[in-house]
């Protein structure tokens, strides 16, 4: 699972605005189902910002990111031009793969120092 993480920072009077276009049902999610590889969107909001949000797209894997964003880089670059009035700032917080999953019980993760 490929997963991309991206840090909003969204206009107060955009806020209603924001979540019709990222939410779970949201525009942004609908373009994303074009693509078989696409799983899912998460959006987070923080607790003790409520202008401040965090989402999480899943992926079948990077080549599927790739893949949806060749086959459809107008409507992505349209939508996001769209939306680009909502926020006061994106900061992409990186690609990230799932690590094969959880620990068992019992055991804490490993550090490196």
């Amino acid at each position: 699972m490929f997963v991309y993480l991206w840090e909003y920072r969204v206009a107060p009077e955009q806020v209603e605005r924001f979540l019709a276009h990222y939410g779970p049902e949201g525009t942004w999610v609908h373009l994303f189902r074009a693509s078989a590889g696409f799983h899912g969107t998460e959006l987070l909001r923080d607790r003790d910002d409520p202008t401040r949000f965090v989402t999480l797209d899943r992926w079948a894997s990077r080549s599927a990111h790739a893949e949806f964003l060749e086959s459809h880089g107008e409507a992505y670059a349209a939508l996001d031009a769209e939306c680009e009035a909502l926020t006061l700032s994106e900061l992409p917080m990186g690609y990230f793969e799932s690590g094969g999953g959880p620990s068992p019980p019992g055991t804490a993760p490993r550090r490196t120092s």
